[in-house]
């Protein structure tokens, strides 16, 4: 059964993961883990890290949780 969330790591963690533990991670969640570690580990953190987006303008005084990228509304988040 394929877990309802997405993993808690970070890309450090990612980055620093064994390789029976990537290949267990993409086994969960129904992904292939073909490939040497450096792929896995690459194909781990494209598939459930969240890319970073430019930070907007300081200089305003609200603090939004969004983020206008080529015109697309998205959520910001840290990683």
């Amino acid at each position: 059964m394929m877990p309802l969330h997405y993993p808690r790591y970070t890309k450090k963690d990612y980055q620093d993961m064994p390789e029976w533990k990537l290949d267990k991670l993409l086994a969960q969640y129904g992904l292939p883990s073909l490939g040497d570690l450096a792929y896995k580990r690459e194909f781990a953190m494209g598939a459930f890290l969240w890319p970073d987006f430019v930070e907007v303008s300081h200089h305003s005084p609200k603090s939004s949780l969004f983020e206008t990228v080529d015109g697309f509304s998205l959520i910001k988040k840290k990683i």
